[in-house]
Protein backbone atom coordinates (compact mmCIF):
# COMPACT_ATOMS: atom_id res chain seq x y z
CA UNK A 1 0.00 0.00 0.00
CA UNK A 2 2.81 2.04 1.27
CA UNK A 3 4.58 1.50 -2.08
CA UNK A 4 1.45 2.07 -4.61
CA UNK A 5 1.11 5.38 -2.76
CA UNK A 6 4.60 5.95 -3.36
CA UNK A 7 4.39 5.60 -6.93
CA UNK A 8 1.49 7.17 -7.35
CA UNK A 9 2.98 10.27 -5.75
CA UNK A 10 6.27 9.63 -7.62
CA UNK A 11 3.94 10.10 -11.00
CA UNK A 12 2.09 12.97 -9.87
CA UNK A 13 5.16 14.80 -9.04
CA UNK A 14 7.17 13.71 -12.37
CA UNK A 15 3.66 14.87 -14.76
CA UNK A 16 3.77 17.92 -12.66
CA UNK A 17 7.08 18.89 -14.01
CA UNK A 18 6.36 17.80 -17.42
CA UNK A 19 3.14 20.74 -17.28
CA UNK A 20 6.10 22.62 -15.41
CA UNK A 21 8.44 22.34 -18.61
CA UNK A 22 5.69 22.76 -21.41
CA UNK A 23 3.59 25.64 -19.91
CA UNK A 24 6.10 27.68 -18.13
CA UNK A 25 8.11 29.20 -21.09
CA UNK A 26 4.87 30.28 -22.82
CA UNK A 27 3.84 31.98 -19.20
CA UNK A 28 7.54 33.07 -19.16
CA UNK A 29 6.84 34.31 -22.50
CA UNK A 30 3.73 35.85 -22.39
CA UNK A 31 4.85 37.80 -19.36
CA UNK A 32 7.99 39.22 -20.89
CA UNK A 33 5.75 40.17 -23.98
CA UNK A 34 3.78 42.50 -21.49
CA UNK A 35 6.73 43.86 -19.54
CA UNK A 36 8.35 44.12 -23.14
CA UNK A 37 5.52 45.98 -24.63
CA UNK A 38 4.84 47.99 -21.71
CA UNK A 39 8.82 49.45 -21.70
CA UNK A 40 8.03 50.15 -25.38
CA UNK A 41 4.91 52.28 -24.32
CA UNK A 42 7.26 54.34 -22.17
CA UNK A 43 9.74 54.73 -24.50
CA UNK A 44 6.96 56.45 -26.87
CA UNK A 45 7.04 59.77 -26.96
CA UNK A 46 3.45 61.05 -26.20
CA UNK A 47 2.67 64.11 -28.48
CA UNK A 48 3.62 67.36 -27.18
CA UNK A 49 0.57 69.20 -25.71
CA UNK A 50 -0.50 72.94 -27.51
CA UNK A 51 0.89 75.59 -25.57
CA UNK A 52 -1.78 77.40 -23.67
CA UNK A 53 -2.26 81.02 -25.46
CA UNK A 54 -2.55 83.40 -22.14
CA UNK A 55 -3.66 86.36 -24.54
CA UNK A 56 -6.39 83.77 -26.29
CA UNK A 57 -6.93 82.50 -22.58
CA UNK A 58 -7.23 86.53 -21.27
CA UNK A 59 -9.77 87.30 -23.95
CA UNK A 60 -12.07 84.07 -23.40
CA UNK A 61 -12.24 85.16 -20.10
CA UNK A 62 -13.67 88.91 -21.14
CA UNK A 63 -16.75 90.02 -21.38
CA UNK A 64 -18.37 91.73 -24.29
CA UNK A 65 -18.16 94.75 -22.41
CA UNK A 66 -15.05 94.58 -21.53
CA UNK A 67 -14.12 93.97 -24.58
CA UNK A 68 -15.69 96.49 -26.67
CA UNK A 69 -14.63 99.25 -24.08
CA UNK A 70 -10.58 98.30 -25.26
CA UNK A 71 -11.58 99.61 -28.47
CA UNK A 72 -11.68 103.09 -27.62
CA UNK A 73 -8.60 106.03 -26.57
CA UNK A 74 -10.81 108.46 -25.01
CA UNK A 75 -10.20 111.54 -23.18
CA UNK A 76 -10.91 112.41 -19.63
CA UNK A 77 -12.82 116.04 -19.37
CA UNK A 78 -10.05 117.27 -17.18
CA UNK A 79 -7.25 115.76 -14.62
CA UNK A 80 -10.05 114.45 -11.56
CA UNK A 81 -10.96 111.26 -12.32
CA UNK A 82 -15.05 110.17 -11.40
CA UNK A 83 -16.08 108.32 -9.14
CA UNK A 84 -18.44 106.17 -12.22
CA UNK A 85 -14.45 106.36 -14.05
CA UNK A 86 -13.11 105.38 -11.37
CA UNK A 87 -15.25 102.17 -11.39
CA UNK A 88 -15.36 101.93 -14.96
CA UNK A 89 -11.76 101.20 -14.81
CA UNK A 90 -11.76 98.74 -12.19
CA UNK A 91 -14.52 96.63 -14.22
CA UNK A 92 -14.18 96.96 -18.22
CA UNK A 93 -11.80 99.86 -18.67
CA UNK A 94 -11.00 102.07 -21.69
CA UNK A 95 -8.71 100.72 -23.97
CA UNK A 96 -6.91 103.71 -23.64
CA UNK A 97 -6.78 107.65 -22.79
CA UNK A 98 -5.66 110.39 -25.22
CA UNK A 99 -3.82 113.73 -23.26
CA UNK A 100 -5.60 116.80 -24.86
CA UNK A 101 -4.81 120.24 -23.32
CA UNK A 102 -6.86 120.25 -20.96
CA UNK A 103 -5.81 116.87 -19.06
CA UNK A 104 -2.28 118.74 -18.81
CA UNK A 105 -1.87 120.67 -15.45
CA UNK A 106 2.11 121.02 -13.27
CA UNK A 107 4.13 118.15 -13.82
CA UNK A 108 3.19 116.57 -10.77
CA UNK A 109 -0.48 117.52 -11.35
CA UNK A 110 0.06 115.13 -15.10
CA UNK A 111 1.76 112.61 -13.14
CA UNK A 112 -0.40 111.78 -10.65
CA UNK A 113 -3.14 111.58 -13.13
CA UNK A 114 -1.79 109.19 -15.09
CA UNK A 115 -0.24 107.69 -12.37
CA UNK A 116 -3.82 106.75 -10.91
CA UNK A 117 -5.54 105.69 -14.10
CA UNK A 118 -2.84 102.77 -14.74
CA UNK A 119 -3.28 102.21 -10.80
CA UNK A 120 -7.08 101.53 -10.80
CA UNK A 121 -7.40 100.05 -14.51
CA UNK A 122 -8.36 96.20 -14.16
CA UNK A 123 -6.06 95.91 -17.57
CA UNK A 124 -2.76 98.27 -18.43
CA UNK A 125 -3.75 101.52 -20.97
CA UNK A 126 -1.81 103.05 -23.58
CA UNK A 127 -1.49 106.50 -22.20
CA UNK A 128 -1.28 108.39 -25.71
CA UNK A 129 -0.67 111.84 -26.96
CA UNK A 130 0.55 114.11 -30.23
CA UNK A 131 3.98 114.77 -29.63
CA UNK A 132 5.41 115.26 -33.34
CA UNK A 133 7.43 119.01 -32.77
CA UNK A 134 6.71 121.95 -34.30
CA UNK A 135 3.22 122.89 -33.97
CA UNK A 136 2.56 119.74 -32.62
CA UNK A 137 3.49 119.42 -29.52
CA UNK A 138 0.97 118.28 -26.37
CA UNK A 139 3.23 118.24 -23.78
CA UNK A 140 4.12 121.59 -24.08
CA UNK A 141 0.38 122.27 -22.28
CA UNK A 142 2.26 121.54 -18.93
CA UNK A 143 1.71 124.74 -17.12
CA UNK A 144 4.50 124.80 -14.14
CA UNK A 145 7.87 123.46 -16.17
CA UNK A 146 8.55 123.85 -20.26
CA UNK A 147 9.83 120.82 -22.23
CA UNK A 148 12.56 120.48 -24.61
CA UNK A 149 11.42 122.40 -27.96
CA UNK A 150 11.38 120.12 -30.28
CA UNK A 151 11.76 121.40 -34.35
CA UNK A 152 9.44 121.21 -37.39
CA UNK A 153 10.15 117.98 -38.95
CA UNK A 154 10.65 119.39 -41.94
CA UNK A 155 13.71 120.42 -40.67
CA UNK A 156 15.39 117.46 -39.30
CA UNK A 157 14.36 115.95 -42.61
CA UNK A 158 16.68 118.78 -44.51
CA UNK A 159 19.62 117.30 -42.07
CA UNK A 160 19.07 113.90 -43.71
CA UNK A 161 20.81 112.73 -40.52
CA UNK A 162 19.34 109.40 -39.18
CA UNK A 163 21.47 109.42 -36.08
CA UNK A 164 20.37 112.57 -35.61
CA UNK A 165 16.53 111.98 -35.91
CA UNK A 166 17.23 109.27 -33.73
CA UNK A 167 19.14 110.67 -30.87
CA UNK A 168 15.66 113.84 -31.13
CA UNK A 169 13.25 110.45 -30.47
CA UNK A 170 15.14 109.29 -27.47
CA UNK A 171 14.90 113.04 -26.03
CA UNK A 172 10.95 113.07 -26.80
CA UNK A 173 10.77 109.60 -25.43
CA UNK A 174 12.69 110.47 -22.01
CA UNK A 175 9.90 113.76 -21.48
CA UNK A 176 7.02 111.77 -22.30
CA UNK A 177 8.01 109.29 -19.70
CA UNK A 178 8.61 111.92 -17.43
CA UNK A 179 4.61 112.59 -17.73
CA UNK A 180 4.00 108.98 -18.14
CA UNK A 181 3.01 108.79 -21.25
CA UNK A 182 3.55 105.03 -23.49
CA UNK A 183 2.12 105.47 -27.04
CA UNK A 184 3.19 108.84 -29.03
CA UNK A 185 0.95 109.62 -32.42
CA UNK A 186 4.14 110.34 -34.29
CA UNK A 187 6.09 110.31 -36.09
CA UNK A 188 4.15 111.80 -39.61
CA UNK A 189 4.70 109.59 -42.31
CA UNK A 190 3.34 111.76 -45.30
CA UNK A 191 5.02 112.71 -48.14
CA UNK A 192 4.39 116.27 -48.50
CA UNK A 193 3.44 116.22 -52.10
CA UNK A 194 1.12 119.49 -52.08
CA UNK A 195 2.51 122.52 -51.46
CA UNK A 196 -1.04 124.17 -50.48
CA UNK A 197 -1.38 121.07 -47.77
CA UNK A 198 -1.51 123.33 -44.41
CA UNK A 199 -2.61 120.58 -42.37
CA UNK A 200 0.61 118.62 -42.81
CA UNK A 201 3.33 121.38 -44.12
CA UNK A 202 5.92 121.56 -42.25
CA UNK A 203 4.67 118.35 -40.16
CA UNK A 204 6.12 116.34 -42.86
CA UNK A 205 10.26 115.18 -42.98
CA UNK A 206 10.21 116.32 -46.69
CA UNK A 207 8.71 115.93 -49.88
CA UNK A 208 10.94 113.05 -50.97
CA UNK A 209 9.36 109.55 -50.16
CA UNK A 210 12.77 108.02 -49.34
CA UNK A 211 13.60 110.92 -47.31
CA UNK A 212 10.39 110.52 -44.89
CA UNK A 213 10.57 106.80 -45.00
CA UNK A 214 14.57 106.99 -43.48
CA UNK A 215 13.80 109.57 -40.91
CA UNK A 216 10.69 108.27 -39.63
CA UNK A 217 11.91 104.79 -39.01
CA UNK A 218 14.96 106.38 -37.48
CA UNK A 219 12.73 108.78 -35.28
CA UNK A 220 10.54 105.90 -34.26
CA UNK A 221 13.65 103.80 -33.22
CA UNK A 222 14.12 106.61 -31.06
CA UNK A 223 11.44 106.64 -29.31
CA UNK A 224 10.99 102.94 -28.58
CA UNK A 225 14.53 102.19 -27.64
CA UNK A 226 13.36 104.38 -24.46
CA UNK A 227 10.03 103.49 -24.08
CA UNK A 228 7.60 104.81 -26.45
CA UNK A 229 6.18 103.19 -29.19
CA UNK A 230 5.43 104.86 -32.33
CA UNK A 231 2.73 105.46 -33.82
CA UNK A 232 3.09 106.14 -37.92
CA UNK A 233 0.07 108.59 -39.36
CA UNK A 234 -1.76 108.85 -41.34
CA UNK A 235 -2.15 106.05 -43.68
CA UNK A 236 -2.37 105.55 -46.52
CA UNK A 237 -1.17 109.36 -46.89
CA UNK A 238 -2.06 112.90 -46.44
CA UNK A 239 0.39 114.79 -47.88
CA UNK A 240 -1.45 115.50 -51.15
CA UNK A 241 -4.85 117.09 -49.55
CA UNK A 242 -5.78 120.95 -49.78
CA UNK A 243 -8.56 120.06 -47.31
CA UNK A 244 -8.31 120.04 -43.44
CA UNK A 245 -9.42 116.52 -42.46
CA UNK A 246 -10.54 118.26 -38.88
CA UNK A 247 -13.20 119.92 -40.99
CA UNK A 248 -14.31 118.06 -43.74
CA UNK A 249 -13.68 114.82 -45.76
CA UNK A 250 -10.35 115.58 -48.30
CA UNK A 251 -11.22 113.38 -51.81
CA UNK A 252 -7.81 113.09 -53.06
CA UNK A 253 -7.57 111.94 -57.26
CA UNK A 254 -4.61 109.76 -56.74
CA UNK A 255 -3.76 106.31 -58.64
CA UNK A 256 -2.89 103.36 -57.08
CA UNK A 257 0.23 104.07 -58.99
CA UNK A 258 0.92 107.52 -57.58
CA UNK A 259 0.46 105.85 -53.63
CA UNK A 260 2.99 103.53 -55.02
CA UNK A 261 5.79 106.03 -55.97
CA UNK A 262 5.70 108.14 -53.16
CA UNK A 263 2.51 108.33 -50.52
CA UNK A 264 2.93 104.33 -49.51
CA UNK A 265 7.13 103.91 -49.33
CA UNK A 266 7.06 105.24 -45.76
CA UNK A 267 4.58 103.01 -44.42
CA UNK A 268 6.22 100.14 -46.35
CA UNK A 269 9.66 100.71 -44.99
CA UNK A 270 7.77 101.23 -41.43
CA UNK A 271 6.43 97.77 -41.80
CA UNK A 272 9.57 96.83 -42.82
CA UNK A 273 11.00 97.82 -39.93
CA UNK A 274 8.64 96.28 -37.46
CA UNK A 275 6.19 98.99 -36.97
CA UNK A 276 3.65 98.03 -34.26
CA UNK A 277 1.10 100.87 -34.85
CA UNK A 278 -0.47 102.93 -37.49
CA UNK A 279 -3.04 105.87 -37.46
CA UNK A 280 -5.27 106.03 -40.42
CA UNK A 281 -6.04 109.00 -41.97
CA UNK A 282 -9.88 110.39 -42.99
CA UNK A 283 -9.46 110.57 -46.60
CA UNK A 284 -10.86 109.56 -49.84
CA UNK A 285 -8.99 107.79 -52.46
CA UNK A 286 -12.10 107.13 -55.53
CA UNK A 287 -9.28 105.84 -58.01
CA UNK A 288 -7.76 103.57 -55.52
CA UNK A 289 -11.01 102.34 -54.16
CA UNK A 290 -13.68 103.30 -56.28
CA UNK A 291 -15.76 104.92 -53.85
CA UNK A 292 -15.56 108.06 -51.27
CA UNK A 293 -14.88 106.03 -48.10
CA UNK A 294 -12.11 107.43 -46.02
CA UNK A 295 -9.34 105.17 -45.28
CA UNK A 296 -10.51 105.01 -41.47
CA UNK A 297 -14.13 103.26 -42.80
CA UNK A 298 -12.63 101.98 -46.01
CA UNK A 299 -11.82 97.79 -45.83
CA UNK A 300 -10.07 97.92 -49.16
CA UNK A 301 -7.56 99.83 -47.67
CA UNK A 302 -6.95 99.46 -44.40
CA UNK A 303 -7.86 95.07 -44.49
CA UNK A 304 -6.83 94.76 -48.48
CA UNK A 305 -4.32 97.25 -49.09
CA UNK A 306 -2.50 97.83 -45.35
CA UNK A 307 -2.99 93.80 -43.76
CA UNK A 308 -3.47 91.40 -46.49
CA UNK A 309 -1.20 93.21 -49.77
CA UNK A 310 1.17 95.10 -47.12
CA UNK A 311 1.66 92.04 -44.23
CA UNK A 312 0.54 94.36 -41.60
CA UNK A 313 0.35 92.68 -38.44
CA UNK A 314 0.04 95.67 -35.85
CA UNK A 315 -2.54 98.10 -34.48
CA UNK A 316 -4.85 99.77 -36.56
CA UNK A 317 -5.75 103.08 -34.56
CA UNK A 318 -7.83 105.93 -35.67
CA UNK A 319 -7.36 109.48 -36.62
CA UNK A 320 -9.72 111.42 -34.27
CA UNK A 321 -13.35 110.20 -34.50
CA UNK A 322 -14.58 114.08 -33.51
CA UNK A 323 -13.12 114.92 -36.78
CA UNK A 324 -15.33 116.71 -39.42
CA UNK A 325 -14.25 114.37 -42.35
CA UNK A 326 -16.88 111.49 -40.72
CA UNK A 327 -18.54 113.49 -38.49
CA UNK A 328 -19.96 115.49 -40.94
CA UNK A 329 -20.68 113.18 -43.79
CA UNK A 330 -21.94 110.10 -41.77
CA UNK A 331 -24.67 109.25 -39.12
CA UNK A 332 -22.36 108.96 -35.94
CA UNK A 333 -23.25 105.61 -34.87
CA UNK A 334 -22.12 104.30 -38.18
CA UNK A 335 -18.69 105.63 -38.18
CA UNK A 336 -17.88 103.72 -35.06
CA UNK A 337 -18.45 100.26 -36.50
CA UNK A 338 -17.93 100.82 -39.76
CA UNK A 339 -14.03 101.77 -38.70
CA UNK A 340 -14.33 98.24 -37.20
CA UNK A 341 -15.42 96.35 -39.77
CA UNK A 342 -13.29 98.17 -41.91
CA UNK A 343 -9.96 96.98 -40.22
CA UNK A 344 -9.34 99.54 -37.12
CA UNK A 345 -8.70 97.76 -34.00
CA UNK A 346 -8.39 101.42 -31.63
CA UNK A 347 -11.52 104.43 -32.33
CA UNK A 348 -9.28 107.78 -30.71
CA UNK A 349 -11.64 110.20 -29.17
CA UNK A 350 -15.36 108.92 -30.38
CA UNK A 351 -17.46 111.96 -29.52
CA UNK A 352 -20.12 109.52 -27.81
CA UNK A 353 -18.26 106.39 -25.85
CA UNK A 354 -21.51 104.83 -25.21
CA UNK A 355 -23.07 105.14 -28.49
CA UNK A 356 -19.63 103.34 -29.94
CA UNK A 357 -20.06 100.96 -27.71
CA UNK A 358 -23.60 99.97 -28.44
CA UNK A 359 -22.66 100.58 -31.96
CA UNK A 360 -19.72 98.08 -32.48
CA UNK A 361 -21.90 95.50 -30.28
CA UNK A 362 -24.82 95.74 -32.42
CA UNK A 363 -23.17 95.89 -35.51
CA UNK A 364 -19.84 94.24 -35.23
CA UNK A 365 -19.34 90.14 -34.93
CA UNK A 366 -17.94 88.73 -32.32
CA UNK A 367 -14.93 86.94 -34.03
CA UNK A 368 -14.17 90.19 -35.83
CA UNK A 369 -14.19 91.75 -32.18
CA UNK A 370 -11.81 89.42 -30.42
CA UNK A 371 -9.61 89.56 -33.52
CA UNK A 372 -8.55 93.18 -32.30
CA UNK A 373 -8.87 92.66 -28.61
CA UNK A 374 -6.16 89.72 -28.91
CA UNK A 375 -3.95 92.03 -30.79
CA UNK A 376 -4.71 94.90 -28.57
CA UNK A 377 -3.81 93.11 -25.05
CA UNK A 378 -1.23 91.21 -27.38
CA UNK A 379 0.77 94.69 -27.82
CA UNK A 380 -0.06 95.53 -23.93
CA UNK A 381 1.28 92.77 -23.06
CA UNK A 382 4.61 92.85 -25.41
CA UNK A 383 5.04 96.33 -25.43
CA UNK A 384 3.40 97.52 -22.55
CA UNK A 385 4.16 95.71 -19.55
CA UNK A 386 7.89 96.98 -18.29
CA UNK A 387 7.10 100.56 -19.00
CA UNK A 388 7.85 102.80 -16.17
CA UNK A 389 7.66 106.39 -15.10
CA UNK A 390 11.07 108.63 -15.29
CA UNK A 391 11.36 111.47 -12.56
CA UNK A 392 10.62 114.92 -13.49
CA UNK A 393 14.47 115.64 -14.48
CA UNK A 394 14.44 114.35 -18.06
CA UNK A 395 11.56 117.00 -18.50
CA UNK A 396 13.23 120.16 -20.79
CA UNK A 397 17.08 119.03 -19.38
CA UNK A 398 19.79 120.85 -20.16
CA UNK A 399 21.02 118.12 -21.95
CA UNK A 400 18.23 117.58 -24.43
CA UNK A 401 18.28 121.06 -25.42
CA UNK A 402 21.93 120.85 -26.61
CA UNK A 403 21.43 117.89 -28.64
CA UNK A 404 18.64 119.92 -30.38
CA UNK A 405 20.68 122.64 -31.05
CA UNK A 406 21.84 120.17 -33.87
CA UNK A 407 19.14 120.82 -35.84
CA UNK A 408 19.88 123.55 -38.37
Amino acid sequence: MKRKTFLLVALFLVSAGIMTFIIAPGLKGDGYVVEYEQEDDMKKEEPPKPKRDPIKDLVASMSLDEKVAQLLIVQNPGLTISDAELQRLATNPYGGYILMENNYGTLAETRKFVETLQEKSKHTLIIATDQEGGVVQRIANINDRAPTYIPEMCRLGKTGDEALAKEIGHIMAEEMRAVGINVDFAPDADVFINPQNRVIGTRSFSENPEVVARMSVALAQGLEENGVVATYKHFPGHGDTTVDSHLNLPVINRSREDLDKADLVPFKNAIKNGAKVIMSAHIALPNVTGDNYPATLSKKLLTDLLRDEMGYEGLIVTDGMNMGALMKNYPENEIYYRAIEAGADMLVLPSNTELAMSSIKEHVTAERIDESVYRIMKFKSEELADYRMLDESYFGSAEHAEIVKQIP
